[in-house]
């Protein structure tokens, strides 16, 4: 069957594939540094130290990520190949839906373990922080980056990454101006950092009654979490803290303490904030990790008078700036302005599966 012939020769493609994503990966050193460190774990002393203990665990969850997805789609290789000569042995048509399913996935799951792989920016590995603001358009605007907070909280969820909302500046009558929250996980950071930039919403209005289609804007910021190795010193002379009280929804989330902080640092004109403990002497932790966060990207950026830089090329959230659309009418298409990335089903991107887009930005990325 000629189907199986070609079948064949993917099949070789994608062992060529995976070998070389396994030099990439330094396979059998990193096979041999997971060994050493699960023989650590097993020291009877190994949690004297609880701060390293936890390090070395996050070090041996990465490397085992990576070790157990190379075994994983070397054993999928494997089966459809038994699959194709069981196939071919018997004239049987029967296992064809199958096998064109299963080297669908494996194509697309080798092209998203080459990325990973790949992710070897200075802080590619790290958590982010992710920012959120509404650009203008009161209402409509507020609520799109109420929608795009669910998009990465939902996208997150899938990651299995941890998130925390560091910071939340709600509307009276709805949605949100800007809100900041950390994304914990494994290339966190050398993910999300492809979603830098100014995000476009076109819909009928719900808060129109007269049924009008309106576009919003909203701009989406992200900065590496820092490891202590990497925290930069800052000159506590340079920087202005403010106390006060932090907003909630009620009950028992409003504040009756001037716990909230914002600092600002005076050369940059950089601005943080935190609200989302209730010891002041947490939020200011929070926030100076989010401040060295940005002066650190500022300082790869070696522009460090032009504190617009920091947000990438979006300084006016509208028009002719953004990188991509979400178009709900007068039909449904998500389309990345960068790569020209398309999905139809829009609400399957709302609700977190965007890896499409981050994979197309990171592919482009990587082959420059």
């Amino acid at each position: 069957m000629l189907e199986l012939e070609k079948y064949k020769g993917t099949i070789e493609e994608f062992k060529n594939r995976l070998k070389e994503i396994g030099v990439s990966l330094d396979l059998s050193d990193k096979r041999k540094e997971q060994s050493e460190l699960e023989k650590e774990m097993r020291s009877p002393d190994f949690w004297n130290d609880n701060d390293e203990a936890q390090k070395i665990i996050s070090k041996l969850n990465s490397i085992k990520s990576a070790t157990d997805k190379y075994d994983e789609l070397n054993d999928e290789i494997d089966d459809v190949e038994i699959s194709i000569e069981l196939s071919e042995e018997e004239d049987d048509k029967s296992f064809l839906s199958e096998i064109e399913e299963k080297i669908k996935y494996i194509d697309s799951e080798l092209d998203s373990f080459r990325i990973e792989t790949l992710l070897n920016g200075e802080y590619d590995k790290n958590g982010a922080i992710l920012s959120i603001h509404s650009g203008a358009g009161g209402l409509e605007a507020q609520d799109w980056a109420e929608m795009l907070l669910r998009m990465y909280s939902r996208w997150s969820e899938r990651k299995n990454y941890r998130t925390k909302i560091l910071d939340m500046q709600r509307d009276t009558e709805g949605g949100i101006k800007a809100v900041d929250i950390s994304i914990e996980g494994a290339n966190a950071y050398g993910y999300l950092k492809s979603e830098k930039g100014v995000h476009r919403l076109v819909r009928i209005s719900p808060f129109d009654s007269s049924g009008r289609r309106h576009t919003s804007f909203a701009s989406v910021d992200v900065m590496p979490i820092l490891d202590e190795e990497d925290e930069i010193e800052i000159d506590e002379s340079n920087l202005r803290i403010d106390t006060f009280r932090a907003s909630g929804s009620g009950g028992q989330h409003v504040n009756t303490t001037d716990s909230a902080i914002r600092i600002t640092h005076i050369p940059t004109g950089i601005v943080v904030q935190c609200q989302n403990e209730r010891s002041q002497h947490k939020n200011k932790a929070t926030a100076m990790s989010m401040l060295m966060s940005k002066l650190v990207e500022l300082k790869e950026r070696e522009q460090k008078e032009k504190i617009e830089d920091l947000a990438g090329n979006y300084n006016q959230i509208g028009w002719g700036s953004q990188i991509r659309s979400y178009v709900f009418h007068p039909y449904n298409m998500v389309k990345d302005h960068r790569t020209n990335a398309e999905e139809g089903n829009i609400s399957k991107v709302m609700d977190g599966d965007i890896d499409k887009f981050i994979n197309a930005y990171l592919k482009d990325t990587i082959n420059e």
